[in-house]
């Protein structure tokens, strides 16, 4: 991981995590690191597609496709170069001893990511006052990570493996490699940064983006058993996942983002996992900062939480069904 302070700062990190990797609370200590800032068949999407006809109102479950997405809203931004790319989340399903309220971040700039970041809310986060700091076990590659039911779900460096970390016992819970995944700029995202697997959730649970040899650069969705991380069922799509910038799931709904540098870009291509269909779509999206490294979606926010050239932001979404 990249140098994130001086040796003042090294040292209050080192105080916070003990070498059994158990976490300390900080008080009113400030995170020095931030500051506050109020394939035949493939479709090679471009931007500049016919915007569909806008759905009506959500269904009975709150449900619904994707209809349109507000503007950015910036709550932090990083001071060092470990913060151009990360991974930001709130767990939509939070378990004791952490509550909803609490935010997570991971800085992802480095080649032995390991360290978690806790914040009691988004304003604690905002001021940079961490409460928490975890050292993982095992190292984290590139900005898919996620949060459901009290456990950080990511991609261990330089594999197809898969854990569950439960945030609780600070250990190791489910370990599981991904099966034919690429990994380590094998199929990543158009922006590169070994973004091989995405992980992410929705309504209907934990979910992982990727593609394999078989799928010859296709992105396939699965979804994931969220205790021991088997594939339930999966879907091959007929979009090249290293032709788009980002994706994520809302409602069974994967969505994918034209470019991550483009201020004015679009929402191009939606598959629906309940028929197998996909299609392309035109909902506008902006990269205020114009290089976001990460884009996922929190179903009890109904927001999406992104990480764009050091800033985290998040944007509102609506949903309808036709």
């Amino acid at each position: 991981m990249a140098n994130c302070g001086s040796k003042a700062d090294a040292g209050v990190l080192s105080h916070l995590v003990s070498s059994a990797g158990r976490q300390g609370d900080t008080g009113s200590l400030r995170d020095p690191a931030w500051r506050y800032d109020g394939n035949a068949g493939f479709q090679e999407l471009k931007a500049e597609v016919t915007e569909v006809p806008a759905p009506s109102t959500e269904d009975s479950t709150g449900c619904g496709e994707l209809i349109s997405i507000g503007e950015p809203v910036s709550h932090r931004k990083a001071d060092s170069i470990a913060g151009k790319y990360g991974v930001w989340m709130q767990d939509p399903e939070a378990v004791a001893p952490y509550g909803g309220k609490m935010v997570w971040r991971i800085d992802t700039v480095g080649s032995e990511v390991r360290q978690l970041f806790g914040y009691e809310d988004m304003d604690q986060l905002s001021k940079g006052y961490p409460s928490k700091v975890l050292l993982l076990p095992e190292p984290v590659e590139s900005t898919g990570a996620t949060l459901y039911r009290g456990s950080l779900y990511y991609q261990r460096r330089r594999s197809r493996t898969l854990l569950r970390y439960d945030l609780a016992s600070e250990s190791i819970a489910a370990r599981r490699d991904l099966p034919h995944a690429g990994f380590h700029g094998q199929f990543p995202y158009s922006w590169g940064g070994y973004t091989d697997v995405d992980l992410g959730v929705d309504e209907q649970g934990l979910w992982a983006v990727y593609s394999t040899n078989k799928a010859k650069g296709a992105i396939v969705v699965s979804q994931l058993n969220p205790h021991n991380l088997a594939v339930k069922r999966s879907w091959e799509t007929s979009i090249r996942k290293n032709s788009v910038a980002n994706a994520f799931v809302i409602c069974g709904r994967l969505y994918t983002v034209a470019s991550y540098t483009a201020p004015n870009t679009t929402i191009n291509f939606m598959f629906d996992t309940a028929t197998g269909q996909g299609k392309q779509v035109a909902l506008p999206f902006r990269n205020k900062y114009r290089y976001n490294s990460m884009v996922d979606y929190n179903p009890a926010q109904r927001k999406l939480h992104a990480w764009d050239n050091f800033h985290i932001v998040s944007y509102d979404v609506r949903l309808g069904h036709q």
